[in-house]
């Protein structure tokens, strides 16, 4: 009996530590930071508040204490390593931490080994995917959506190049790449990237270094992405160099907004060398909970450490910790340890790897980690299915005075805005550019104005600006022998247009071309894309494959492709009034008028006495009536209603073509006439007729690539002399050039002309790199020259020559031929065409109606020929108009013994039986 009470006894003390084993009244959770550093100390006063308040309330985690161990990994990765490896020894569910990336990608492989989960708000690189490290969960918006801010911020103020300075370690260096592809996705780029020293290494020397490198640069938009020490000495050494004055911008990332809000007020020192720089810091929502916290702060900090945000993200992984905690045990999880029988079989190692216990709950942990769903310091807290934080968004802050100005915001719902993110979130995303807002920003340098975002690069050297050495046409660019001074209306142009730019353009010519033939232009573009020239001006057209490989500001002439033929004078004659329409519309027109004169005289012929008489008399009447109709002097009346609808249709008719003759005459009368075979382009690629082009231009790529006109009738040709010649020797059919060209070849050569309309459209503009902003602000400096008319007056200067006259330039009026007017042609038709279907049913059913007697046939076998006959003499006979009532009723106030003069005309007593047997129809009338 005593034996089996001892036993009882020893089973429940073993249970109860047991029970204990799983369910530990402590729960132990790491965190590794470098506790030196600004983010280091502020989390390390936050983490302390939140163990605190989470110990002070019994229900967090069931009567459980939260123990919070902190490791100093002093800037040390191998230190960190250490930390870690001392927390897996003792039973840690979860570390808070590290601070940095690169320790991050480390430790990760350890806590996915052993299965606790690594949590950070400062290791935010962008490249630790949970895919690869499932146990690492980042608590803070991590640094793709900082580098996205950073790029519409760049994009919302229209510059297109940034220099990049950044530490040379993972998080950094991963953010700038993560920065290039966000401004590449916004026609924007890194043009150059200057790696500093990881922190704490960077000195002044390396920071001068790469400093000075960049004053020479061309851009003045710089990106700063590293730590705070690194960051303070940049612009420490920036501020020496005069690189925080007028013209710079500078956006440091979100560790000068710790330094603003950790220091506040800062230094005059610190003050004096971040003027007007931008930065971002992580928002958070507005809250009492919040506010509370930040006024106990002090208290909690002992004055040690100024508030930044990165308290409060802290604060909430702490909670975010103890919440998962306690949802595992509440639902049956329990926190438990084992070896790793893989680390206890190595041998001959003198590690004491055996004693670091893996989490045999950790997946439990980590599962309800990421199904967090509260409201914290921080605002809701809650991760995507790709682990990241919802909603994540960021103040945009001012370097001003000895203190910060707020901005704007940025957040990923709605991009940059004056309002805080959190009142947008129920409204659906609008990222539209005129939905992008910012307040005004200081700039360095105290500027409030935009700043430009680039200069002329600072090495002395004068941009090397191509012009073509033309040997025709030099009135557009004209190399004066003997000097290096350069003329003509795009030099006068380019000059004019430099004035306008708010800064000094430092340049030179260089002639590109042999002297002896036009240089090939594709050729002198391209020697911008491989660097000899950084810039070209000169009659360069703007065409799609030029367009691939440099900017052009917008035309400062209108172009395009037009013929050019010889043509010759037509003198007026005597037959001139019939050259408005072609033969076959004066054919088709009368045919019309006698067709629509014979219907009409068909519908009025039985009750009409105008359309009635001798066979002579009648074919005069439809003649007459048919021609009057086009002064619209025609006498007969017509009685009939299908008699008048096809009239009306036909008036309307007569007033179109009318009008069209008088017009077309008119011009054909008051406008000198040229007279060429060729009427256009598409005369050319329809015979095989060849063509000339000038040497050089992208005309003959054009012809062949384009219209499919074979090179063997394309016929190069090198200045205007050689265009009259060939002209006129008859060696090409036409020369096809832009407009500009064939302007002034035609102020000296009246015998040639443009046939048809241009059939290409473009301009001229000047040629620089790809994405220069010199082709943004060239090309706001010519529409101001268009817009002060100073543009005309350069043109005219140069341009305006005395010309042939007007007919040299007129295309030949085209004759008025019948498609222009079929449609109405088609409807007259028709409408003749119903009326007399019409009109014939009618009298069949009226002669169908007649009784036999009334037929003049004897035999009921009459022939159809009689019986035809017999129906044409129906429709021949004179239908006389109804009587009124009062003669119906004289006559029949005459018949009971009344005399009554009967005024009624004879009519045939046959037909009046008939009429008052069955009556007209309207459609007779």
């Amino acid at each position: 009996m005593n034996l089996v009470l001892l036993l009882s006894t020893f089973s429940l003390f073993i249970g109860v530590l047991s029970e204990e084993g799983l369910n530990p009244a402590i729960v132990n959770v790491g965190a590794i930071f470098s506790f030196n550093t600004i983010n280091g100390k502020v989390a390390k006063v936050a983490m302390k508040a939140a163990e605190d308040d989470i110990n002070s309330d019994p229900s967090v985690l069931g009567g459980r204490k939260l123990s919070i161990q902190l490791h100093d990994s002093n800037f040390s990765s191998f230190l960190g390593i250490l930390g870690a490896l001392q927390f897996m020894e003792t039973d840690t569910v979860a570390i808070i931490g590290p601070q940095s990336s690169e320790m991050a990608h480390v430790l990760s492989n350890l806590a996915n080994e052993l299965q606790v989960p690594l949590l950070s708000f400062t290791a935010l690189d962008p490249s630790l995917s949970p895919l690869q490290y499932p146990f690492f969960v980042q608590t803070a918006p991590n640094d793709e959506f900082q580098m996205t801010a950073i790029a519409e911020m760049v994009s919302y103020f229209s510059w297109s190049e940034v220099i990049a300075i950044f530490s040379d370690d993972d998080q950094s260096r991963n953010g700038i790449i993560t920065l290039g592809d966000k401004l590449a996705d916004r026609r924007c780029r890194i043009s150059y990237k200057a790696a500093l020293p990881p922190e704490p290494s960077a000195k002044r020397g390396d920071v001068l270094r790469e400093l000075n490198k960049i004053q020479m640069m061309e851009s003045r938009i710089i990106v700063l992405h590293s730590f705070s020490r690194t960051g303070l000495l940049v612009f420490e050494v920036a501020k020496g160099l005069g690189m925080m004055g007028k013209g710079y911008v500078w956006i440091a990332s979100t560790s000068l907004s710790t330094v603003l809000d950790s220091f506040y007020p800062l230094k005059p020192e610190i003050a004096n060398s971040i003027q007007g720089a931008l930065t971002l810091r992580p928002h958070t929502p507005d809250s009492k909970r919040k506010r509370d916290f930040m006024s106990r702060w002090n208290q909690l900090s002992n004055g040690s450490i100024g508030f930044n945000p990165y308290g409060l993200y802290a604060y909430d992984t702490v909670w975010m910790i103890a919440r998962a905690v306690r949802l595992l045990l509440d639902q049956g999880g329990k926190i438990s340890f084992s070896n790793d029988t893989r680390l206890g079989g190595i041998s001959g190692s003198t590690l004491n790897l055996s004693a670091l216990n893996a989490f045999d709950g950790g997946k439990q942990l980590l599962s309800k980690i990421l199904e967090t769903n509260m409201t914290g310091l921080t605002g809701h807290v809650q991760f995507n299915q790709d682990r990241s934080r919802i909603n994540p968004s960021y103040d945009i802050i001012n370097a001003v005075g000895n203190g910060q100005r707020l901005v704007g915001y940025w957040s990923n719902h709605t991009g940059l805005s004056i309002v805080p993110p959190e009142t947008l979130y129920s409204e659906k995303p609008n990222r539209s550019s005129s939905n992008q807002h910012l307040d005004k920003v200081v700039w360095p340098g105290g500027e409030t104005a935009r700043p430009r975002g680039w200069v002329f690069p600072n090495n002395g050297r004068e941009l090397r600006i191509g012009i073509p050495r033309r040997v025709s046409y030099r009135d557009f660019v004209l190399l004066v022998n003997g000097t290096d001074k350069v003329q003509g209306y795009c030099i006068d142009v380019f000059l004019a247009a430099i004035k306008l730019l708010p800064y000094a353009f430092p340049y030179r010519f260089i002639p590109f071309g042999d002297g002896h033939k036009n240089p090939s232009y594709y050729e002198l573009v391209n020697k911008i894309k491989s660097g000899v020239f950084d810039g070209v001006v000169g009659d360069i057209a703007i065409v799609t494959n030029r367009t691939r490989i440099v900017d052009f500001t917008l035309p400062y002439i209108e172009s395009g492709l037009v013929v050019v033929a010889p043509v010759k004078k037509i003198s007026s004659s005597a037959w001139s009034f019939a050259r408005p329409f072609t033969p076959l519309m004066w054919a088709v027109t009368a045919a019309f008028f006698l067709i629509v004169g014979s219907v009409v005289w068909i519908l009025e012929h039985r009750r009409n006495d105008e359309f009635r008489g001798p066979p002579k008399q009648q074919f005069v009447t439809i003649l007459w009536f048919s021609f009057s109709t086009m002064f619209f002097s025609h006498r007969e009346n017509t009685v009939s209603s299908l008699g008048r609808l096809v009239l009306i249709i036909w008036l309307f008719v007569v007033l179109i073509i009318n009008s069209s003759y008088t017009a077309s005459l008119t011009s054909f009368l008051t406008v000198q006439q040229l007279s060429s075979p060729i009427k256009g382009i598409d005369t050319l690629i329809g015979s095989n007729e060849r063509i000339g082009f000038q040497v050089g231009s992208f005309t003959e790529g054009y012809l062949m690539e384009e219209l499919n006109i074979p090179k063997s009738r394309l016929v190069p040709l090198g200045s205007p002399e050689e265009y009259a010649l060939a002209l006129e020797r008859r060696n090409v059919a036409a020369v096809i050039d832009e407009r500009p060209y064939v302007d002034l070849f035609l102020s000296e050569h009246c015998e040639f002309s443009v046939r048809g309309q241009e059939f290409t459209k473009s301009g001229w503009g000047f040629a620089f790199p790809r994405d220069s902003p010199l082709a943004i602000d060239m090309s706001t400096a010519i529409l101001s020259l268009s817009e002060n008319g100073e543009l005309q007056k350069i043109h005219d200067r140069w341009l305006s020559k005395s010309a042939c006259s007007s007919e040299n330039s007129e295309d030949d009026i085209e004759q008025l031929d019948l498609k222009s007017f079929w449609g109405l042609f088609v409807i007259c038709g028709i409408a003749c065409m119903l009326a007399l279907l019409v009109y014939f049913w009618l009298m069949f059913r009226k002669f169908s109606l007649l009784p036999p007697e009334e037929l003049d046939t004897t035999s009921p076998s009459t022939s159809r020929s009689t019986r035809l006959q017999t129906f044409l003499s129906f429709v021949d006979e004179k239908v006389e108009k109804p009587k009124s009532s009062s003669k119906r009723k004289r006559e029949s106030m005459s018949r009971i013994g009344y005399h009554i003069n009967d005024e009624s005309p004879h009519r045939s007593g046959r037909m009046d039986r008939n009429m008052s047997q069955n009556g007209d129809s309207w459609l007779t009338q």
